[in-house]
Protein backbone atom coordinates (compact mmCIF):
# COMPACT_ATOMS: atom_id res chain seq x y z
CA UNK A 1 0.00 0.00 0.00
CA UNK A 2 1.13 3.54 -0.81
CA UNK A 3 -0.40 6.09 1.53
CA UNK A 4 -0.49 9.55 -0.04
CA UNK A 5 -3.24 11.25 1.94
CA UNK A 6 -1.15 12.82 4.70
CA UNK A 7 -3.20 16.02 4.62
CA UNK A 8 -6.08 13.93 5.98
CA UNK A 9 -4.03 12.32 8.74
CA UNK A 10 -0.52 11.06 9.39
CA UNK A 11 0.98 7.94 10.92
CA UNK A 12 1.67 8.24 14.65
CA UNK A 13 5.36 8.84 15.30
CA UNK A 14 6.99 5.90 17.12
CA UNK A 15 8.71 8.15 19.67
CA UNK A 16 5.40 9.85 20.40
CA UNK A 17 3.76 6.46 20.93
CA UNK A 18 6.51 5.36 23.31
CA UNK A 19 6.18 8.58 25.30
CA UNK A 20 2.40 8.13 25.55
CA UNK A 21 2.45 4.54 26.74
CA UNK A 22 3.59 5.18 30.30
CA UNK A 23 0.85 7.76 30.85
CA UNK A 24 -1.79 5.31 29.67
CA UNK A 25 -0.66 2.29 31.68
CA UNK A 26 1.48 3.45 34.60
CA UNK A 27 1.25 7.18 35.33
CA UNK A 28 -2.46 7.41 34.63
CA UNK A 29 -3.43 9.76 37.48
CA UNK A 30 -5.68 12.79 37.06
CA UNK A 31 -3.36 15.80 36.96
CA UNK A 32 -5.86 17.89 38.91
CA UNK A 33 -5.64 15.78 42.08
CA UNK A 34 -3.51 16.80 45.08
CA UNK A 35 -1.94 13.49 46.09
CA UNK A 36 1.58 12.38 45.16
CA UNK A 37 0.49 9.94 42.43
CA UNK A 38 -0.72 12.93 40.38
CA UNK A 39 2.59 14.74 40.45
CA UNK A 40 4.02 12.85 37.48
CA UNK A 41 1.03 13.66 35.28
CA UNK A 42 0.98 17.27 36.44
CA UNK A 43 4.70 17.69 35.76
CA UNK A 44 4.40 16.05 32.33
CA UNK A 45 1.49 18.34 31.43
CA UNK A 46 3.53 21.40 32.35
CA UNK A 47 6.55 20.20 30.41
CA UNK A 48 4.48 19.38 27.31
CA UNK A 49 2.94 22.86 27.36
CA UNK A 50 6.41 24.38 27.58
CA UNK A 51 7.68 22.24 24.70
CA UNK A 52 4.80 23.21 22.42
CA UNK A 53 5.17 26.88 23.34
CA UNK A 54 8.87 26.81 22.41
CA UNK A 55 8.06 25.28 19.03
CA UNK A 56 6.04 28.37 18.02
CA UNK A 57 7.81 30.99 20.22
CA UNK A 58 4.82 31.40 22.54
CA UNK A 59 4.53 31.54 26.32
CA UNK A 60 3.32 28.31 28.01
CA UNK A 61 0.27 30.05 29.46
CA UNK A 62 -0.79 30.98 25.91
CA UNK A 63 -1.26 27.30 24.94
CA UNK A 64 -4.73 25.86 25.58
CA UNK A 65 -5.25 22.17 24.92
CA UNK A 66 -8.34 21.12 22.93
CA UNK A 67 -9.63 18.01 21.16
CA UNK A 68 -8.18 19.19 17.84
CA UNK A 69 -8.42 21.72 15.05
CA UNK A 70 -12.20 21.71 14.76
CA UNK A 71 -12.70 22.59 18.41
CA UNK A 72 -9.92 25.18 18.31
CA UNK A 73 -11.46 26.87 15.27
CA UNK A 74 -14.93 26.83 16.80
CA UNK A 75 -13.60 28.30 20.02
CA UNK A 76 -11.74 31.10 18.23
CA UNK A 77 -14.84 32.06 16.21
CA UNK A 78 -17.63 31.58 18.73
CA UNK A 79 -15.59 32.73 21.70
CA UNK A 80 -14.88 36.09 20.03
CA UNK A 81 -18.47 37.24 19.74
CA UNK A 82 -19.97 39.69 22.22
CA UNK A 83 -23.72 39.31 22.96
CA UNK A 84 -23.95 43.05 23.50
CA UNK A 85 -22.07 44.11 20.39
CA UNK A 86 -22.85 42.53 16.99
CA UNK A 87 -19.52 43.32 15.33
CA UNK A 88 -18.49 41.89 11.96
CA UNK A 89 -16.46 38.72 11.49
CA UNK A 90 -14.43 38.30 8.30
CA UNK A 91 -13.26 34.99 6.86
CA UNK A 92 -12.55 33.61 3.39
CA UNK A 93 -14.63 31.48 1.07
CA UNK A 94 -12.12 28.63 0.99
CA UNK A 95 -11.63 28.00 4.70
CA UNK A 96 -12.00 24.57 6.27
CA UNK A 97 -15.62 23.77 7.11
CA UNK A 98 -14.77 23.98 10.82
CA UNK A 99 -14.39 27.73 10.30
CA UNK A 100 -17.10 28.18 7.67
CA UNK A 101 -19.78 26.32 9.64
CA UNK A 102 -18.81 28.10 12.86
CA UNK A 103 -19.30 31.37 10.99
CA UNK A 104 -22.65 30.19 9.68
CA UNK A 105 -23.64 29.43 13.26
CA UNK A 106 -22.85 32.91 14.55
CA UNK A 107 -24.65 34.37 11.52
CA UNK A 108 -27.76 32.55 12.76
CA UNK A 109 -27.23 34.35 16.08
CA UNK A 110 -27.33 37.71 14.29
CA UNK A 111 -23.64 38.45 13.80
CA UNK A 112 -22.67 39.81 10.38
CA UNK A 113 -20.04 37.74 8.54
CA UNK A 114 -18.21 38.85 5.41
CA UNK A 115 -16.48 36.37 3.08
CA UNK A 116 -13.28 37.21 1.23
CA UNK A 117 -12.90 36.02 -2.37
CA UNK A 118 -9.48 34.43 -2.90
CA UNK A 119 -7.52 35.05 -6.07
CA UNK A 120 -7.53 32.53 -8.91
CA UNK A 121 -4.07 31.45 -7.75
CA UNK A 122 -5.47 30.56 -4.32
CA UNK A 123 -4.48 33.46 -2.10
CA UNK A 124 -6.18 35.97 0.16
CA UNK A 125 -4.02 39.06 -0.28
CA UNK A 126 -3.75 42.07 2.03
CA UNK A 127 -5.37 44.14 -0.73
CA UNK A 128 -8.40 41.84 -0.78
CA UNK A 129 -8.78 42.11 2.99
CA UNK A 130 -8.21 45.87 3.00
CA UNK A 131 -11.04 46.33 0.48
CA UNK A 132 -13.63 44.88 2.86
CA UNK A 133 -12.44 45.44 6.44
CA UNK A 134 -13.76 48.37 8.51
CA UNK A 135 -13.18 49.69 12.01
CA UNK A 136 -16.30 47.79 13.12
CA UNK A 137 -14.68 44.42 12.32
CA UNK A 138 -14.12 42.29 15.44
CA UNK A 139 -12.21 39.31 14.05
CA UNK A 140 -10.50 38.19 10.85
CA UNK A 141 -9.94 34.44 10.36
CA UNK A 142 -7.84 33.21 7.42
CA UNK A 143 -6.18 29.79 7.23
CA UNK A 144 -2.39 29.58 6.99
CA UNK A 145 -2.32 26.71 4.46
CA UNK A 146 -5.31 25.75 2.36
CA UNK A 147 -6.12 22.12 3.10
CA UNK A 148 -7.03 21.24 -0.50
CA UNK A 149 -4.69 23.15 -2.78
CA UNK A 150 -1.85 23.75 -0.31
CA UNK A 151 -1.29 27.46 -0.93
CA UNK A 152 0.45 29.31 1.92
CA UNK A 153 -1.31 32.54 2.82
CA UNK A 154 0.52 35.82 3.68
CA UNK A 155 -0.59 35.68 7.31
CA UNK A 156 1.79 38.30 8.69
CA UNK A 157 0.65 40.91 6.17
CA UNK A 158 -3.04 40.02 6.64
CA UNK A 159 -2.59 40.33 10.38
CA UNK A 160 -1.11 43.81 9.95
CA UNK A 161 -4.20 44.93 8.01
CA UNK A 162 -6.50 43.53 10.68
CA UNK A 163 -4.62 45.24 13.50
CA UNK A 164 -4.65 48.56 11.64
CA UNK A 165 -8.44 48.40 12.05
CA UNK A 166 -8.17 47.21 15.68
CA UNK A 167 -9.54 43.78 14.74
CA UNK A 168 -8.21 40.53 16.16
CA UNK A 169 -6.68 37.93 13.87
CA UNK A 170 -7.06 34.15 13.98
CA UNK A 171 -5.44 31.63 11.69
CA UNK A 172 -6.26 27.96 11.20
CA UNK A 173 -2.74 26.50 11.08
CA UNK A 174 -3.84 22.86 11.11
CA UNK A 175 -2.19 22.09 7.75
CA UNK A 176 0.82 24.29 8.48
CA UNK A 177 2.27 23.43 11.88
CA UNK A 178 5.11 20.94 11.63
CA UNK A 179 5.37 21.54 7.87
CA UNK A 180 6.49 25.18 7.63
CA UNK A 181 8.22 27.44 10.14
CA UNK A 182 5.77 29.21 12.46
CA UNK A 183 6.69 31.95 14.91
CA UNK A 184 3.64 33.53 16.50
CA UNK A 185 5.63 36.54 17.71
CA UNK A 186 6.80 37.34 14.21
CA UNK A 187 3.38 36.72 12.69
CA UNK A 188 1.74 38.71 15.53
CA UNK A 189 -1.47 36.63 15.32
CA UNK A 190 -3.90 36.74 18.23
CA UNK A 191 -5.05 33.12 17.91
CA UNK A 192 -3.78 30.05 16.09
CA UNK A 193 -5.40 26.60 15.80
CA UNK A 194 -3.52 23.30 15.54
CA UNK A 195 -4.20 19.55 15.44
CA UNK A 196 -1.64 16.89 16.40
CA UNK A 197 -2.58 14.20 13.89
CA UNK A 198 -1.45 16.40 11.00
CA UNK A 199 2.19 16.25 12.16
CA UNK A 200 2.45 12.59 13.22
CA UNK A 201 0.87 13.07 16.62
CA UNK A 202 -2.19 11.28 18.01
CA UNK A 203 -5.74 11.97 16.89
CA UNK A 204 -8.23 13.77 19.12
CA UNK A 205 -5.80 16.34 20.55
CA UNK A 206 -4.77 19.83 19.51
CA UNK A 207 -4.39 23.29 20.91
CA UNK A 208 -5.42 26.89 20.50
CA UNK A 209 -2.75 29.55 20.93
CA UNK A 210 -4.27 32.68 22.48
CA UNK A 211 -1.93 35.66 22.67
CA UNK A 212 -1.59 37.40 26.01
CA UNK A 213 -4.84 38.94 27.12
CA UNK A 214 -6.80 38.45 23.91
CA UNK A 215 -10.45 38.58 25.01
CA UNK A 216 -12.09 35.21 24.46
CA UNK A 217 -15.02 33.55 26.16
CA UNK A 218 -14.37 30.20 27.89
CA UNK A 219 -15.31 27.30 25.62
CA UNK A 220 -16.31 24.63 28.13
CA UNK A 221 -17.63 25.31 31.63
CA UNK A 222 -16.88 22.97 34.49
CA UNK A 223 -13.56 22.50 36.24
CA UNK A 224 -10.59 24.84 36.37
CA UNK A 225 -8.49 23.06 33.74
CA UNK A 226 -6.72 25.08 31.03
CA UNK A 227 -6.60 28.20 33.19
CA UNK A 228 -10.36 28.08 33.67
CA UNK A 229 -11.03 28.45 29.94
CA UNK A 230 -11.62 24.88 28.79
CA UNK A 231 -12.92 22.50 31.46
CA UNK A 232 -12.42 18.74 31.37
CA UNK A 233 -9.83 16.26 32.57
CA UNK A 234 -6.69 16.66 30.48
CA UNK A 235 -5.77 13.92 28.01
CA UNK A 236 -2.23 13.67 29.38
CA UNK A 237 -0.99 10.83 27.19
CA UNK A 238 -2.13 12.48 23.96
CA UNK A 239 -0.82 15.89 25.03
CA UNK A 240 2.59 14.32 25.63
CA UNK A 241 2.44 12.51 22.28
CA UNK A 242 1.59 15.78 20.57
CA UNK A 243 4.51 17.58 22.20
CA UNK A 244 6.99 14.86 21.19
CA UNK A 245 5.68 14.70 17.61
CA UNK A 246 5.71 18.47 17.19
CA UNK A 247 9.18 18.88 18.62
CA UNK A 248 10.49 16.18 16.28
CA UNK A 249 8.71 17.64 13.24
CA UNK A 250 10.02 21.14 13.91
CA UNK A 251 13.58 19.86 14.43
CA UNK A 252 13.58 18.07 11.06
CA UNK A 253 11.41 20.52 9.10
CA UNK A 254 14.08 21.66 6.62
CA UNK A 255 15.18 18.14 5.67
CA UNK A 256 11.57 17.01 5.37
CA UNK A 257 10.76 19.96 3.12
CA UNK A 258 13.64 19.12 0.76
CA UNK A 259 12.52 15.48 0.66
CA UNK A 260 8.91 16.35 -0.13
CA UNK A 261 9.85 18.85 -2.83
CA UNK A 262 11.89 16.10 -4.48
CA UNK A 263 8.92 13.71 -4.44
CA UNK A 264 6.63 16.40 -5.88
CA UNK A 265 8.97 16.96 -8.80
CA UNK A 266 9.18 13.25 -9.54
CA UNK A 267 5.40 13.07 -9.94
CA UNK A 268 5.02 16.32 -11.87
CA UNK A 269 7.91 15.70 -14.27
CA UNK A 270 6.74 12.18 -15.11
CA UNK A 271 3.20 13.42 -15.81
CA UNK A 272 4.55 16.23 -18.01
CA UNK A 273 6.87 13.88 -19.87
CA UNK A 274 4.03 11.46 -20.57
CA UNK A 275 1.89 14.24 -22.02
CA UNK A 276 -0.87 14.04 -19.39
CA UNK A 277 -3.31 16.97 -19.67
CA UNK A 278 -3.57 18.39 -16.16
CA UNK A 279 -3.46 21.53 -14.03
CA UNK A 280 -1.84 22.00 -10.65
CA UNK A 281 -4.22 24.16 -8.66
CA UNK A 282 -2.91 27.24 -6.89
CA UNK A 283 0.56 28.75 -7.17
CA UNK A 284 3.77 29.08 -5.17
CA UNK A 285 4.30 29.16 -2.28
CA UNK A 286 2.82 25.72 -1.65
CA UNK A 287 2.89 23.60 1.49
CA UNK A 288 5.60 20.95 0.86
CA UNK A 289 4.16 17.70 -0.46
CA UNK A 290 0.67 18.94 -1.25
CA UNK A 291 -0.37 18.39 -4.87
CA UNK A 292 -3.88 19.32 -5.99
CA UNK A 293 -4.06 18.06 -9.58
CA UNK A 294 -6.99 18.44 -11.97
CA UNK A 295 -7.24 16.19 -15.04
CA UNK A 296 -9.35 17.03 -18.07
CA UNK A 297 -12.20 14.76 -19.06
CA UNK A 298 -12.30 12.45 -16.01
CA UNK A 299 -13.95 12.37 -12.59
CA UNK A 300 -11.80 12.74 -9.51
CA UNK A 301 -13.84 10.13 -7.66
CA UNK A 302 -13.18 7.64 -10.44
CA UNK A 303 -9.44 8.24 -10.17
CA UNK A 304 -9.57 7.85 -6.39
CA UNK A 305 -11.29 4.46 -6.63
CA UNK A 306 -9.09 3.19 -9.47
CA UNK A 307 -5.96 4.19 -7.56
CA UNK A 308 -7.37 2.52 -4.46
CA UNK A 309 -7.68 -0.74 -6.40
CA UNK A 310 -4.02 -0.32 -7.32
CA UNK A 311 -3.08 0.10 -3.65
CA UNK A 312 -2.59 3.87 -3.73
CA UNK A 313 -4.45 6.07 -1.26
CA UNK A 314 -5.21 9.67 -2.29
CA UNK A 315 -8.19 11.94 -1.74
CA UNK A 316 -10.48 13.83 -4.08
CA UNK A 317 -10.83 17.56 -4.21
CA UNK A 318 -14.53 17.12 -4.95
CA UNK A 319 -17.29 16.57 -2.42
CA UNK A 320 -19.61 13.83 -3.64
CA UNK A 321 -23.25 13.31 -2.88
CA UNK A 322 -25.57 10.47 -3.92
CA UNK A 323 -26.68 12.12 -7.18
CA UNK A 324 -23.68 13.80 -8.77
CA UNK A 325 -20.13 14.92 -8.23
CA UNK A 326 -19.82 18.53 -7.13
CA UNK A 327 -16.78 20.75 -7.47
CA UNK A 328 -15.45 21.50 -3.99
CA UNK A 329 -16.05 24.87 -2.35
CA UNK A 330 -12.30 25.56 -2.53
CA UNK A 331 -12.12 25.05 -6.31
CA UNK A 332 -15.29 27.11 -6.76
CA UNK A 333 -13.81 29.89 -4.65
CA UNK A 334 -10.75 30.15 -6.92
CA UNK A 335 -12.97 29.82 -10.01
CA UNK A 336 -11.25 26.69 -11.26
CA UNK A 337 -11.90 25.63 -14.86
CA UNK A 338 -14.80 23.16 -14.66
CA UNK A 339 -13.43 21.14 -17.57
CA UNK A 340 -10.57 20.19 -15.27
CA UNK A 341 -11.97 20.75 -11.76
CA UNK A 342 -14.23 17.69 -11.79
CA UNK A 343 -11.17 15.53 -12.30
CA UNK A 344 -9.36 16.74 -9.19
CA UNK A 345 -7.40 14.61 -6.76
CA UNK A 346 -5.18 15.66 -3.85
CA UNK A 347 -1.89 13.83 -3.41
CA UNK A 348 -0.44 14.76 -0.02
CA UNK A 349 2.96 13.26 0.62
CA UNK A 350 4.55 12.72 4.01
CA UNK A 351 8.00 12.15 5.47
CA UNK A 352 7.64 8.35 5.18
CA UNK A 353 6.93 8.39 1.44
CA UNK A 354 9.79 7.37 -0.84
CA UNK A 355 11.03 8.26 -4.31
CA UNK A 356 9.99 4.81 -5.50
CA UNK A 357 6.45 5.44 -4.26
CA UNK A 358 6.35 8.80 -6.05
CA UNK A 359 7.32 7.04 -9.29
CA UNK A 360 4.60 4.42 -8.78
CA UNK A 361 1.96 7.11 -8.14
CA UNK A 362 2.90 8.91 -11.36
CA UNK A 363 3.01 5.70 -13.40
CA UNK A 364 -0.38 4.61 -12.05
CA UNK A 365 -1.93 7.94 -13.07
CA UNK A 366 -0.35 7.73 -16.50
CA UNK A 367 -1.74 4.22 -16.97
CA UNK A 368 -5.23 5.31 -15.94
CA UNK A 369 -5.26 8.50 -18.00
CA UNK A 370 -3.36 7.51 -21.12
CA UNK A 371 -3.14 3.73 -21.02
Amino acid sequence: MIYADNAATTKLDSDAFEAMYSYLMDQYANASQLYSFSRGAKSALKEARQTIARCIDAEPEEIYFTSGGTESNNWAIKGSVDPDNLQTIITSEFEHHAVLYACKRIESWGYPVKYLHPSKDGFVTPEILDSIITDSTKLVSVMMVNNEIGTIQPIKELCEVAHQHKAFFHTDAVQALGHIDINVRDLNVDMLSCSAHKFNGPKGIGFLYIKGKTPLLPYVDGGAQEFGMRAGTENIASIIGMAVALSKSVATINNTCVHLRKLEQIILQRLFSAGVDFIRNGAEPYNPGNLSLSFKGVEGEMLLHRLDLMGIMVSTGSACDSKKTQISHVLRAIKADEKYARGTIRISLGRDNTSDEAVKIAEALIKLLIG
